[in-house]
């Protein structure tokens, strides 16, 4: 569980398909089923921490990105 694909693929194994539009809505929103999955136990400890890091991790690069594109305006 490295990217955002690995995040992707793990959520399309319990019919999960996330896709708002906006590639930060989508993170955001991967989270909060990644919790749901967590929360009914269908995944152990260990990987949801790897997820939640993943997931993490690439919002903080969308942030910034944004940060930078409003920066520039």
């Amino acid at each position: 569980m490295k990217t955002l694909y690995d995040v992707q693929q793990l959520l399309k194994k319990f019919g999960v398909y996330v896709y708002v539009g906006k590639r930060i809505w989508d993170i955001e929103l991967m989270a909060i089923e990644v919790d749901h999955l967590y929360q009914a136990g269908v995944l152990d400890a260990k990987m949801y921490a790897r997820v939640k890091l993943v997931l993490a991790h690439e919002h903080r690069i969308e942030a910034e990105h944004a940060r930078e594109d409003h920066a520039h305006d």
